[in-house]
Parts: structure tokens; sequence; C-alpha cells
């Protein structure tokens, strides 16, 4: 398993050409894609995938990709590059002005897209770094894994599912959000009850137990989960938060 998962584009095109060949170049760059043909596909993706940049067609038949990206950059702050056939200065304003943050014209060079992903990928991680409302978290990312804080599911490299139980999701969720510092069996218990979790003092060790089964590359001898004797418990991978 890989010590990070890439980040997540999705590609929003009805063409199929257009599809394969950013799938292809992306992917061979160190960038994960999906793809959606619609607005509704848009959505639905967004509501089981953590997305971190959007390619957003601006001429997709019957809909109004101007509309989509206005509506989308009020829901979710993911960067928004659209991808439009026309060159107008009109159309490269309104663009900016329903919030997208860059704009590309078709044909383009697959270079120069890949550049201006990454630069909006850089600027992202760059505004993610300060203060933000716990709230707006979408998921964490760690050592491989990716846990949807919305959709409440843990995902391995390989983009496989791993169940969790309330209480193993609410303890995985605030060990990632405690920074590498120690949490007592008393902070977790409090900061479970926080997601609606029913952990108790008495079985928190148990559920830790049973959580380390889960994500621990090696669950006798823990490298995530650490036991902090005494103490409780450190989790000690370096942990990406998107929001």
């Amino acid at each position: 398993m890989s010590d990070t998962l890439d980040p997540h584009i999705l590609v929003v095109d009805d063409d199929p050409l257009v599809v394969e060949l950013l799938q292809d170049y992306l992917g061979a760059n160190e960038l994960r894609v999906s793809a959606a043909s619609n607005g509704t596909q848009m959505w639905q993706a967004f509501e089981r995938e953590a997305i971190d940049l959007v390619l957003l067609d601006v001429r997709l038949p019957g809909e109004n990709g101007m509309r989509l990206a206005a509506q989308l950059r009020e829901k979710a702050p993911v960067p928004i590059i659209l991808l439009t056939g026309r060159a107008e200065e009109a159309d490269r304003v309104m663009g900016l002005e329903v919030g997208a943050d860059d704009y590309i014209v078709k044909p383009f060079s697959s270079r120069e897209l890949l550049a201006r992903v990454r630069a909006q990928l850089r600027r992202s991680r760059m505004l993610e770094a300060s203060p933000r409302n716990e709230d707006r978290r979408r998921a964490f990312r760690f050592a491989g894994w990716e846990l949807n804080l919305r959709t409440r599911r843990l995902r391995r490299a390989d983009g496989g599912d791993v169940e969790l139980s309330n209480g193993q999701f609410s303890l995985l969720v605030a060990l990632c959000g405690a920074g590498g510092r120690v949490l007592s069996r008393d902070q977790l218990l409090g900061q479970s009850r926080l997601h609606g979790a029913e952990v108790y003092d008495r079985n928190i060790d148990v559920q830790i137990l049973r959580l380390r089964r889960q994500i621990e590359p090696d669950p006798a001898r823990p490298s995530l989960i650490v036991t902090e004797r005494g103490a409780g418990y450190r989790f000690a991978p370096a942990v990406e938060t998107l929001y």
C-alpha cells in the first residue's frame, strides 16, 4: 500500500475521447480520475467521493455549464477549471465570475492542462492549511487510506471499501483530527460521542483493537495507532485534511 493517495480529479465532459485522453494522461502523472457526462452524475460523484478538483465542460448537452459551476462553487470549495471550445473574452470573464478558478480552451495542450491542474491543487493545499471550522472537513487521507466524513466510508488505495462500525468511525475521526497528539481514553470517549457513536470507556481498548485489524499492515505490531503507555493513543501517520 502506498503512503499517500493521489489527488482525485473529476472530469465532467460528455465527449468520450476527451475523457479517455484525460484519464490516460492525468492517470500517468499521479492523479486519480473519475468521469461524469452530466450534472446528475457530477453530483452523484460528490456524494460518493472526496474530489480534489473538477474539470468542467461548459457546453454539456442540455445543460448550462456556467450554472453548474456556480452551483458547485456554492456547495463545494474545490478548485474548478472550465473546459470550453470558445475563446471569447466574455466567456472567460463569465466563467471566473461564477466562481471558476481557471479556464482552458479546447483543443488544449495536455502538458499545459496538467500544469494548471497542479497549480490549482497547490493553491488549494495552501488554503487548507489556514484555520477552518471542523464542520467543513470533507475527508482525511493517511497512509494510502481515505476516510470520507460525509459518506462515513473508509477506502483503501486500491479503491476497495472497508466497513466500519459507528464506534470505529468516530474513533478514527478523533485520531485523524488530533494532529499527532496523544489522546487519552477519556478524550477519545468524549470526542467519539460528538460523532454519534456508542463508545464507552470500558471498551475503548477493544474498539482500538478492532480498528487496528481494519487498517494496520500488521495489527500485532501497530504502526498507525500507537499505544503511549499510561497516556493513551497517538495516530502516527501524516494526515491530509480535505475541506
